[in-house]
């Protein structure tokens, strides 16, 4: 899949739910949602009760959105979690949670996943003490995440040691003053806050 060169805001549209993809603005007055509910384009406002593959459909490309996957991304995580113990579903957005440019979103050194996986391709963060420049690889349990020292100077930084994020997830540890964070534990589905019945996107992958 070609990557998506569109407003990000349409795309909240068209799932009718906030995907928080860009940044601040998304939990502001000024977030296009609160002003334009209906899915875009002509027929956004008057679209037809929508049937059982579309229903799953739009499940996935939710989570897909949600998340800045591709198609072959998400269906290879699929694959992976269907091979895992538990439910497929759960397994799914577990798998996907643990992505290092989501877990470097959820401590608070990005304001969005976007500007998340920027930082991690231009090689900012350190794990385990390796530079590392892959958002997709998988953190575990007591994987310590840290900005390069060499990037420390930056501006972005500099102010960022001045703001602690209150919101960082229970499963994640964040110090803002030593721009370093742990993993405590792996996600479980409780900890994701993601509005998408995934169910739905095994049913769909299953067929």
């Amino acid at each position: 899949m070609a990557k998506y060169t569109g407003a990000d805001c349409r795309l909240c549209r068209r799932e009718g739910c906030k995907l928080y993809l860009k940044g601040d603005k998304c939990n502001s007055p000024k977030c296009t949602l609160l002003k334009k509910s209906a899915a875009p384009g002509m027929h956004g406002k008057g679209r037809k009760k929508a049937s059982g593959y579309s229903v799953q459909l739009r499940e996935k490309q939710k989570a897909k959105r949600f998340y800045g996957l591709s198609e072959k991304q998400l269906s290879m995580y699929y694959e992976k979690a269907a091979q895992l113990r538990g439910m497929t579903g759960e397994n799914l957005l577990v798998l996907i949670e643990r992505r290092l440019d989501n877990v470097v979103y959820r401590m608070g050194f990005a304001a969005s996943r976007d500007m998340a996986r920027q930082l991690v391709n231009h090689g900012h963060f350190t794990l385990n003490g390796k530079n590392v420049d892959i958002p997709s690889i998988l953190v575990k349990a007591g994987d310590v995440i840290a900005v390069r020292d060499t990037k420390k100077e930056k501006e972005l930084w500099v102010q960022a040691k001045e703001i602690k994020n209150p919101s960082v997830p229970k499963w994640l540890e964040y110090d803002n003053k030593t721009l370093t964070g742990k993993v405590l534990a792996l996600p479980e589905r409780a900890d994701i806050d993601l509005d998408v019945k995934e169910h739905l996107i095994v049913e769909l992958y299953s067929k």
